[in-house]
């Protein structure tokens, strides 16, 4: 770090950024929508002799109790800060959206697992139930999922939810054509054949969801922000010589921060000065938590350590 002795600070910290629309009632509908539906796609399974509907079932419990996790992560991140906990709760919600990829792929091991072993051993299915009791399940699913698309490319906490509805709709749409086929033909092997097909392509969606809430995890720059472009930025203010110990992260799924040293000519960096940099920064990135310390050219050192200078 570049030293803090003998050094004018001047921080300013833009807290304008309008935040994405109240996701609780997406939440709570996702939610009441899947537990009923548990319910109905449970029953039915017993009653139809399908594993597959079970097993989605089984798929759709575990994906309501990561709703639940995501939505209580939302809740926690508005609690007010407090002496020791600074930031809040806000890193709630990247934890949740980390969980909800592992509850993905463990539900996906399950359902292929499941699978594998009725492909040895196909018992016998009234596919005609199956497929329109799936019908259900891509509906419930599909709409849900519709309740959280609006804000998913903002929230890896959203976009966890998100991909959780359009998982168990993918599957829901795999058993159903699974259901026609043994319902016309009688090849009970196709259901379990589908239901490996369909994880694989959901496998596909969640390893990139859990990258992007690990990497949010360990203060990896967000995604959508390109650190090279706003390195340049900072270095293109008026009378700013050099940028060094420039350092982007995550403060929730949706907050971004960044603090960065300045070397300027020691004449005069006004207040204004840093107050115009931090709303641009806001304006052109998206980063609304903006430190900014502004060192002299003239310092003993301006950069302590040149290897970890930007």
């Amino acid at each position: 770090m570049g030293s803090h002795h003998d050094h004018d600070h001047d921080h300013d910290h833009g807290h304008h950024h309008a935040p994405p629309r109240d996701p609780g009632r997406a939440f709570a509908l996702g939610i009441g929508l899947n537990v009923a539906f548990v319910i109905a796609e449970g029953a039915a399974g017993v009653i139809a002799g399908s594993t597959a509907l079970f097993a989605d079932a089984v798929h759709n419990l575990g994906d309501v109790l990561g709703l639940v996790m995501a939505w209580g992560a939302v809740v926690l991140a508005r609690r007010q800060r407090t002496a020791r906990r600074t930031y809040g709760f806000r890193r709630t919600t990247i934890l949740a959206g980390l969980a909800n990829a592992v509850l993905i792929l463990v539900a996906i091991g399950g359902v292929t697992w499941e699978a594998i072993q009725r492909i040895g051993a196909p018992a016998h299915v009234d596919g005609g139930l199956v497929a329109l009791v799936a019908v259900g399940g891509v509906l419930v699913n599909g709409g849900a999922a519709l309740l959280f698309a609006r804000d998913r490319a903002r929230d890896v906490n959203q976009r966890g939810a998100y991909l959780h509805l359009m998982a168990d709709a993918a599957v829901s749409a795999g058993v159903v054509v699974a259901g026609v086929i043994v319902w016309r033909t009688g090849w009970s092997w196709i259901d379990p054949a589908t239901s490996i097909v369909v994880s694989l392509v959901i496998l596909v969606g969640t390893v990139g969801l859990f990258r992007e809430a690990l990497d949010l995890l360990l203060d990896a720059v967000p995604s959508h922000i390109d650190p090279a472009a706003v390195e340049a930025y900072l270095a293109s203010l008026p009378g700013v010589q050099q940028v060094h110990d420039l350092h982007i992260w995550p403060m929730s799924t949706t907050d971004v921060a960044l603090t960065a040293h300045l070397v300027v000519q020691p004449d005069d960096r006004s207040p204004r000065f840093i107050r115009d940099a931090a709303h641009e920064i806001e304006h052109r990135f998206g980063i609304a938590h903006a430190t900014l310390q502004l060192e002299p050219a003239d310092a003993d050192a301006a950069c302590a350590q040149p290897a970890r200078c930007l």
